[in-house]
Order: C-alpha cells, then sequence, then structure tokens
C-alpha cells in the first residue's frame, strides 16, 4: 500500500491528551493541541494550542499559538502568540504579534521584530527536504 504523502489540511488537530507524557520532538503541517506533558520540540505549520494541563519544556516553532498552560523554552510563532489568563511562560518569545491577558505569568525576553520568527517555523514536508 502507497505511503500518503499529502499534507495534512490546515482545519486537521494533533490532540496529545492529559496524563500522557512524550519525550522527543513532534512534526505536524497542521494544527496540535498538547494537553499533556512534552519534552521536546514542537514544529507546526498551523495552530499549536498548550491547554491548561499542558506542559512543555524545550522548544514551540508554529505560525500562531494559544498558551493556556506552562512552557519552559523557546517560543517562535510567526503571527499571534496568545498568553492565556493561566498561561506560565519561561523563557525567550520570538513572535510578530503578542497578546497577554491579565494573570498570565511571563519570564524570560521577547522579541517582535519577527526577524527570527520568520525564519524559524517550517513545515514537516520542508524538514524532510533538508
Amino acid at each position: 500500500m502507497a505511503k500518503n504523502t499529502l499534507p495534512e489540511p490546515p482545519s486537521s488537530a494533533n490532540l496529545i491528551q492529559s496524563g500522557t507524557f512524550i519525550t522527543g520532538d513532534i512534526q505536524s503541517n497542521g494544527n496540535i493541541r498538547i494537553d499533556g506533558t512534552l519534552n521536546g520540540t514542537v514544529y507546526a505549520g498551523g495552530k499549536v494550542i498548550i491547554g491548561s494541563t499542558g506542559t512543555v519544556e524545550g522548544e514551540i516553532k508554529c505560525i500562531n499559538a494559544d498558551i493556556e498552560g506552562r512552557v519552559t523554552g523557546t517560543i517562535q510563532v510567526k503571527e499571534l502568540l496568545s498568553l492565556k489568563a493561566t498561561a506560565s511562560v519561561n523563557g525567550e518569545i520570538y513572535t510578530g504579534k503578542l497578546a497577554i491577558e491579565p494573570g498570565a505569568k511571563f519570564t524570560g525576553t521577547c522579541r517582535m521584530d519577527n526577524m527570527e520568527a520568520e525564519e524559524k517555523p517550517v513545515s514537516y514536508a520542508e524538514q524532510e527536504s533538508k
């Protein structure tokens, strides 16, 4: 049977449920929601959502992101990064636009000139071709 090499449609959503622990990198051309724990890097060609029970220790590279849980590491978002009231971020942020709700916690550095963010997020297909 032939391997499906078509990219995921933008409307698809991958889910890492609460109670799931992953060590390693996740690559997706679509959207991803993390309610569990990830130690590694997330590459997404769409939106990354870290739910209120979600924890990421590592890097996030994507187009848009909503953070409700905890992130320790580097976040590189090409367009809009939204830190919700329950978010706790410790690390570096590179983004085009940043929205922070009252109650969110952020410790680290933020660069919004988008130079870094424009170069970093790449789709899984682009990663494979390198």
